[in-house]
């Protein structure tokens, strides 16, 4: 669970909700902050607001930790629905395009989408959150303004399809890198098909190791379900160190790799004798490494 800390009462923890449909990420921040009573809240990973499933919300010090969980690789599902493409590539926008796909089989379905697995080169949405020129691309979008965006290259780590019982809808699950738009991904589907298409129904089933079944909505939340700060490096390495070496990390201090016990490239989460996480190190060269987050200062 969530811990409060000696200053001014605040609370750490890790929250995995559930987000609802309707909602956008800031919204339920904003709920969360409500609903604990804490005003140091974050999100790592925005969900679009017809999207639901898991988004991850730094509370107090662990705000300080969302970065290392935004680039965590995410699992999506969803529906293609073929023959129709919209002004957000999905069906929250207008109609703008109509084809005739009737003769697409699912075996089509599958070998259309298994080119998108790998790296790729994929252009941002104007609907989304990505800024040009200091402005978010859905505020242009809102304007009337299309803007020329540059592609981003991420990697499709798995997609599978399979058929349902509507010929144009199929089912999408999809394994990927962070600052993927699944949105895209349904739209070149329909493109490499020779019509065209969109998404419906996205759901995030996982960000890295945290699932839906561990997941609450944002109002059920409580300081008893939040996971500890240190579950926040959950997937990298971690040191427990000496009460001398927690002294000296809760300095900010750039210590030796050897002296702390460090193996591979980091981050690595440094923890206390106690088992409670003291800070976040990086490389710093070929033999040392730097605090990339404090969360315990020595006092």
């Amino acid at each position: 669970m969530g811990r409060r800390g000696g200053r001014g009462g605040t609370l750490h923890g890790l929250a995995v909700v559930d987000k609802a449909a309707g909602w956008t990420s800031h919204d339920t921040v904003a709920r969360a902050r409500r609903v604990l009573g804490e005003r140091r809240v974050g999100h790592a990973g925005t969900l679009d607001p017809g999207a639901t499933g898991v988004l991850l919300l730094g509370v107090g010090r662990v705000t300080r930790l969302l970065r290392f969980l935004t680039a965590l690789p995410k699992h999506y599902e969803g529906e293609l629905v073929l023959g129709t493409e919209t002004t957000t590539l999905d069906d929250e926008g207008e109609v703008v395009a109509t084809h005739d796909m009737s003769a697409v089989t699912a075996a089509d379905v599958r070998a259309a989408a298994a080119r998108f697995q790998g790296e790729i080169d994929q252009v941002p949405p104007m609907v989304s959150a990505v800024k040009v020129g200091g402005r978010r691309l859905h505020e242009l979008a809102r304007a009337g303004t299309e803007v020329e965006r540059q592609a981003r290259r991420v990697t499709v780590h798995r997609i599978d399809t399979a058929p349902t019982d509507d010929p144009l809808v199929h089912r999408l699950a999809v394994h990927c890198s962070s600052g993927t738009y699944v949105r895209t991904l349904a739209a070149d589907i329909g493109r490499a098909l020779g019509g065209g298409a969109h998404l419906r129904r996205l759901r995030r089933t996982a960000i890295g190791d945290f699932g839906l079944d561990t997941a609450v909505a944002v109002d059920d939340l409580t300081p008893e379900v939040l996971l500890p700060p240190v579950e926040a490096m959950r997937g990298h390495a971690r040191v427990v160190v000496s009460e001398a070496t927690a002294v000296a990390v809760g300095h900010g201090a750039v210590l030796e790799r050897a002296a702390l016990g460090l193996d591979g490239d980091g981050p690595w989460a440094i923890l206390g004798p106690g088992g409670d996480l003291l800070a976040v190190y990086e490389a710093r060269g070929a033999d040392r490494a730097k605090p990339a987050v404090v969360l315990t200062p020595a006092g």
